[in-house]
């Protein structure tokens, strides 16, 4: 029974990440252990759950019909053991978060920094991404993103203010170009803009006037996925970019950027840590929740 146990944990592990090598790299173990254990069990079984190629590893027919039956399952029991362990003493472990790039509040490491103190047992691997990744299929125990493309199945907590996105530009390009006074304005103007992938059109840039949000499809002398580049890029002048108030406030506090039409764009909701509803929490993520909440009041967040 352990080695079916095992067996099916190694083929969950394969499926979700797509190739054995990644899958030992979450096992903790070797690629040529994964491919034995994967090996055993389709034995055992006598059918084959996965086709191998050079590149890639996919599911067969009965590998599919394997996974959806005992995925949801065995993330339970592994949740289930893990919390008993962490009731032995204090938390510890590696928490796997998937954090929003401009989460800027969150990987500033103001509030991390005093939780690694206080829990010297637990490890944080930390994904930075845009992608919005099924965090439990991912095998993340949390993510953080903006609270408005959370699912609505998911505890979330603030982990920041409210946010507003707003252009903004050097003091040496306006003082070639001049400052657009309405978003069709930013037409005529050098933009930097973003992408999640190549394969991705350019993020359209929103705006609000008189309670109506519209977007203005900016053409951007400049494409990137990386915020970094973006602001390095607009701080020596060559052009527009576009983003959240958090992820420039830094620049605009020295006078790096100036902040532009910031009458079209009104505040939202900002970023929060969310997790799946578990009817028992690992001991390490609720640590970390507990953790953020004190954080959070007393920076006034809510």
């Amino acid at each position: 029974m352990a080695d079916i146990f095992e067996g099916i944990s190694t083929f969950i592990a394969v499926a979700e990440a797509g190739s054995f090598r990644l899958a030992a790299e979450r096992l903790g173990v070797t690629r040529s252990a994964v491919s034995q254990g994967l090996q055993r069990l389709e034995d055992r079984l006598g059918v084959a759950l996965v086709q191998r190629t050079t590149r890639s590893v996919r599911l067969t027919e009965a590998g599919e019909q394997l996974c959806q039956a005992v995925g949801p399952a065995l993330s339970e029991v592994n949740t289930a053991l893990r919390a008993v362990q962490d009731e032995r003493g204090r938390p510890t472990g590696t928490l796997r978060i998937s954090v929003s790039s401009i989460a800027e509040t969150f990987l500033s490491g103001a509030a991390l920094t005093g939780f690694l103190q206080a829990y010297p047992g637990i490890r944080l691997d930390l994904t930075v991404t845009d992608e919005e990744d099924d965090i439990v299929r991912a095998g993340f125990d949390a993510g953080v993103r903006l609270g408005e493309v959370i699912e609505q199945d998911m505890i979330a907590i603030a982990v920041s203010g409210e946010q507003r996105q707003l252009a903004v530009a050097s003091p040496d390009y306006l003082a070639r170009r001049g400052a657009p006074q309405h978003p069709r304005d930013l037409l005529a103007h050098d933009c930097i803009g973003w992408r999640a992938r190549p394969d991705l059109a350019p993020y359209r840039w929103e705006f609000t006037e008189n309670g109506r949000d519209f977007e203005i499809a900016v053409e951007p002398k400049v494409t990137t996925n990386d915020m970094a580049t973006m602001i390095r890029l607009a701080r020596a002048g060559a052009g527009i970019t576009f983003g959240v108030y958090d992820t420039f406030r830094t620049y605009l506090d020295r006078g790096d950027l100036v902040p532009l039409l910031e009458a079209f764009g009104p505040p939202f909701a900002g970023f929060y840590l969310y997790y799946p509803r578990r009817q028992r929490q690992p001991a390490k993520l609720r640590a970390l929740v507990d953790h953020l909440r004190l954080w959070t009041r007393h920076h006034g967040i809510s």
